[in-house]
């Protein structure tokens, strides 16, 4: 089954539509109750990955989700897609460190809970954010999709619901630290790589600049730098061989084409018109829905990067999208 409904589109809630600042204020109220009570301390990483039922998808879901998003994955034992996506979704709750829970439903033992999201095939995967449920993706789907996904879910939590996680105790983890996730590699010194890839750039060498931050992130993912040379060496490898005339045309006279929208986009970034980059895909994701809203949303995730996440355009433009997509 090929994935589908990446765009995490259609927030509604499970037992009426509601406005957001109203989940909001439900939310802050469950938090605040839940640390009166004495509760809301750290977690082992065992318990970021939970299986769920019936009887206690009030407790262990709704509740939950007052103070982190939880993230469903409706499986059966017989399902093989389901037996390579379960394993994956696990890992990244762990990598995740608590900015997200991981609740796993057996539909074959929870028929109900799979009629009441509306389930017509497995894997599919859901999250609840303050009471709130929206579709994920539904198949097996890529980890950079999936991981995409999750950054765009922890991101909404974060500013429209005040959702900031929970703790984890890393010591809990035992002696051998067996539940926790993959161990960390030692960053660097990538000093020789990057300086190769800053040459590549400089000679025009896009490919050459491209492999040698993939070199670096490899083996250390979280390289600032080199998460930055890469989606602007991508960029610009993208925007090299464009008609620059051509491609604003072609967005002029085709609002609804998403593939120019995107070129232009590139070209709107690399000619210094940040914002206008970023609104033009912000409207086609508005636009649009399925693959088409999803390229677009995923392009302007690669332009977020080559101008930084602290930059208050894309913290703007952050907002924007979460506004359309929800």
């Amino acid at each position: 089954m090929q994935p589908r409904n990446m765009s995490m589109s259609g927030v509604v809630d499970l037992a009426a539509v509601k406005a957001a600042g109203e989940a909001k204020v439900k939310a802050e109220q469950a938090r605040a109750e839940t640390a009166r009570q004495g509760g809301g301390g750290a977690v082992p990483p065992s318990a970021l990955v939970i299986d769920v039922d019936e009887a206690g998808f009030e407790r262990d879901v709704l509740q939950r989700s007052a103070e982190v998003p939880v993230v469903i994955d409706f499986w059966a034992e017989w399902c093989e897609p389901c037996k390579q996506l379960g394993p994956l979704l696990e890992r990244l709750a762990q990598e995740y460190n608590g900015r997200f829970l991981l609740a796993k439903v057996d539909v074959d033992a929870n028929q109900m809970l799979m009629q009441q999201f509306g389930i017509q095939g497995i894997p599919a995967v859901f999250a609840v954010v303050a009471g709130q449920a929206l579709p994920l993706f539904q198949g097996a789907a890529p980890e950079a999709q999936i991981r995409q996904t999750l950054d765009q879910l922890i991101q909404v939590g974060e500013e429209r619901f005040g959702l900031t996680g929970i703790a984890v105790d890393a010591a809990a983890a035992g002696p051998e630290g067996a539940e926790q996730g993959p161990a960390e590699v030692p960053a660097g010194p990538y000093d020789a790589l990057l300086e190769a890839a800053v040459q590549a750039l400089d000679a025009n060498d896009f490919a050459g600049a491209v492999q040698a931050y993939k070199n670096v992130l490899s083996d250390d993912p979280a390289n600032t730098e080199a998460k930055l040379g890469l989606a602007q060496a991508e960029l610009l490898s993208r925007v090299r061989d464009m008609d620059p005339q051509r491609v604003r045309d072609d967005a002029a006279e085709k609002p609804g084409d998403v593939a120019a929208q995107i070129a232009a986009a590139d070209l709107d970034l690399v000619g210094g018109h940040v914002e206008d980059a970023f609104g033009r895909l912000v409207e086609t994701v508005r636009r649009n829905f399925g693959d088409d809203r999803d390229a677009a949303r995923l392009r302007l995730l690669e332009l977020f990067e080559v101008i930084g996440p602290e930059d208050p355009r894309v913290v703007a433009a952050r907002t924007a999208l979460a506004r359309v997509l929800f």
